[in-house]
């Protein structure tokens, strides 16, 4: 619907000073804000109007005036203006960010923590997630005559490694087999192809070196599962407890928050350039006093995962958005160049 200019910037005034302070906002303090003469009562109709349409709210008979839900998501659509993040920030955040280069969780859990200290919103990221994952390279590390650390690296640079005890021996010659085995029919293929009745056939066609392989095989399987498997990492959650519009339900979010699997539904459907999901657009019940503010990353051109913040819907979107945008474009160059090298 659309406002006229006097009732866009009434809202974007109400929305700032909320954001900035927190307080209902009346229509004296509305009127001292126009360059030209506007009476308290003008004013007053306009913001009757304003709450009528749904744009406003009134928390008690003889305040002022607070965003709705519905008024945030038209200032962030329409009104809020544009900032960039000033050049030191940049570089700051790009030197720390550099000195995380590794795999992917290093990254990740990295922005993840740089986004909490910044914004003072409790940060969180995805792993890569994308159907095309191809198994790069496998590893065979013994750590005792009959255990050893298989470790698998994904296209995507996702490393999983789990530990592997063995029925016999782990010998130079179980090792070549391994390779052998693990170049004819695991690297370079897609990770989600991979699994438990195909692996079965693997290990059947080996006859009776079908006991030696078993374990190996089974571990490789799974990890070639996990690297398809999209993770969220979480950091800052302790930050929420610090917003008064959060203190009723703080401890429910908290916990639906470390459940994972509901958040992880909800970041994978999100796949945007930049989303901006306010209040009950978020899907759950737990987060319909929050906001989320998510940017995907690229990794070699493709989409695969989030970067972004939670916090109260009363956050600063308009300086918030552009650090959010700039991180994610970090994180992109980071694990695009190391999947490459």
């Amino acid at each position: 619907m659309e406002l006229s200019e006097r009732k866009q910037k009434i809202l974007a005034l109400i929305v700032e000073y909320f954001i900035a302070t927190g307080e209902p906002i009346g229509s004296k303090l509305i009127s001292s804000a126009f360059e030209t003469s506007i009476s308290s009562a003008t004013i007053r109709n306009e913001m009757a109007e304003l709450s009528e349409k749904g744009y406003l709210e009134q928390p008690h008979t003889s305040a002022g005036r607070v965003p709705s839900q519905k008024g945030y998501r038209y200032y962030v659509d329409h009104l809020m203006g544009r900032y960039e993040i000033s050049p030191s920030e940049q570089f700051r955040i790009g030197n720390l960010l550099k000195n995380a280069v590794g795999e992917p969780e290093r990254v990740l859990a990295q922005a993840s923590g740089i986004l909490a200290e910044m914004t003072g919103c409790a940060a969180l990221s995805t792993t890569p997630l994308d159907s095309q994952t191809r198994i790069k390279r496998v590893e065979l590390v013994p750590i005792g005559t009959r255990t050893a650390m298989v470790v698998l690296l994904a296209s995507s640079g996702v490393i999983k490694s789990r530990v592997c005890r063995m029925d016999s021996e782990l010998t130079l010659e179980v090792m070549e087999l391994f390779y052998n085995v693990a170049a004819a029919h695991f690297l370079g293929q897609r990770a989600s192809d991979i699994h438990t009745a195909g692996v079965q056939t693997i290990v059947a066609s080996l006859g009776e070196k079908a006991f030696l392989m078993t374990p190996l095989m089974v571990a490789l399987s799974e990890l070639s599962q996990a690297s398809t498997r999209s993770e969220v990492l979480l950091d800052g959650q302790s930050n929420l407890l610090n917003y008064r519009e959060l203190e009723n339900n703080a401890c429910e979010l908290l916990e639906f928050l470390n459940r994972g699997e509901p958040l992880s539904k909800l970041l994978i459907a999100s796949r945007d350039e930049l989303s901006v999901l306010i209040g009950r657009e978020n899907f759950f019940r737990e987060m319909e006093n929050s906001s989320m503010i998510l940017a995907s990353y690229r990794i070699a051109g493709q989409d695969a995962g989030t970067v972004g913040i939670i916090g109260p819907t009363r956050i600063d979107y308009a300086r918030l958005i552009p650090s959010i945008r700039f991180i994610s474009r970090i994180v992109s160059g980071i694990l695009s160049d190391s999947v490459e090298e």
